[in-house]
């Protein structure tokens, strides 16, 4: 626990302004506009790929972080990239558990434990304002998250990318769930993301195209 005690003084905070329960499920603003959001990093080389994909086309997306990626060799390393380059980080817990059944005290203890890892790699003062559950479970983990000053993020347009890594197949899903003021999901972490890397640079590169702006979710 780095030596925070969850719901003490020094237990760190997300940093969100104004935290609610029910969970942010769209983007900001009207029109052709998406918000990207990626799980499961921070991960090596594809998201460092998926970075310079981004950093090129002037696009700007949430990082929804895990402690135990953050701590393997080179994490904290490719973490630093993703807010220098300017990217919204969200707490997604120390590890891939599912979390719907615990009950408060757990919660709260893993996620201040990987908002301090967080804050280890990058100092206190940098904003950690959004939660999002792993697998979507919420449980008790909504209210949780708004004690520790960080509002929950629900995204339901994914694109299965857990599950199959064919580039082709992804882009179609992505083109799918890429409605007007959605949120858009994928992984660049908790395994081989080449696929899901390459799917989300074409559609990028096409919707950019098309006019499209990608923004971040509704604060």
């Amino acid at each position: 626990m780095h030596g925070v005690t969850p719901g003490s003084a020094d237990a760190p905070s997300g940093g969100h302004p104004d935290p609610r329960p029910e969970p942010v499920e769209r983007a900001q603003g009207e029109g052709l506009v998406c918000a990207l959001t990626f799980d499961d990093g921070p991960n090596g080389a594809d998201t460092l790929r998926l970075l310079d994909a981004l950093s090129a086309r002037g696009v700007r997306a949430v990082f929804c972080v895990v402690g135990q990626e953050i701590q393997r060799p080179g994490g904290a390393e490719v973490l630093r990239r993703v807010a220098d380059d300017g990217h919204v980080l969200a707490n997604h817990s120390t590890s891939f558990a599912d979390m719907g059944e615990w009950d408060a005290e757990r919660v709260r203890s893993d996620l201040a434990e990987n908002l301090a890892i967080i804050r280890g790699v990058l100092g206190d003062r940098h904003p950690v304002p959004y939660w999002r559950a792993p697998n979507g479970s919420w449980g008790v983990t909504r209210e949780v998250a708004v004690e520790l000053g960080m509002q929950p993020l629900g995204v339901e347009g994914h694109i299965g990318d857990w599950a199959e890594q064919d580039p082709d197949v992804l882009a179609e899903r992505l083109r799918a769930v890429m409605t007007p003021g959605s949120m858009a999901l994928a992984h660049d972490g908790g395994g081989d993301r080449a696929g899901a890397v390459e799917a989300v640079v074409r559609v990028v590169d096409e919707r950019l195209a098309q006019g499209w702006s990608f923004v971040l979710p509704e604060r």
